[in-house]
């Protein structure tokens, strides 16, 4: 699904009372919102659905692959995604 596609779905659930744009900037604040949270408090929970968390992949040794010389790949951070239960059995 595209971000327009979830405009136009969105827009169907509201009868299409909403114009596109509108729902397109509700969409827009929603994922601000939600990115605010996970990079201040490092995760955003929504029941029914699940959880958004930074997770740290520690430091770790990998190779060029066109030298085949060893390389040091830093810390870095990623955000992970774990869905709630009634998500993992609707997807079944």
């Amino acid at each position: 699904m595209t971000k327009k596609d979830l405009i136009s779905a969105v827009q169907a659930d509201f009868n299409e009372s909403l114009t596109k744009k509108q729902v397109g900037n509700i969409i827009e604040a929603l994922f601000d919102s939600m990115a605010g949270a996970i990079k201040s408090e490092g995760r955003y929970s929504q029941s029914g659905f699940g959880t958004f968390s930074v997770k740290t992949r520690a430091a770790r040794t990998g190779r060029n692959p066109q030298s085949g010389e060893e390389i040091m790949i830093p810390e870095s951070k990623s955000v992970g995604f774990k869905p709630a239960p009634e998500l993992k059995k609707a997807a079944n």
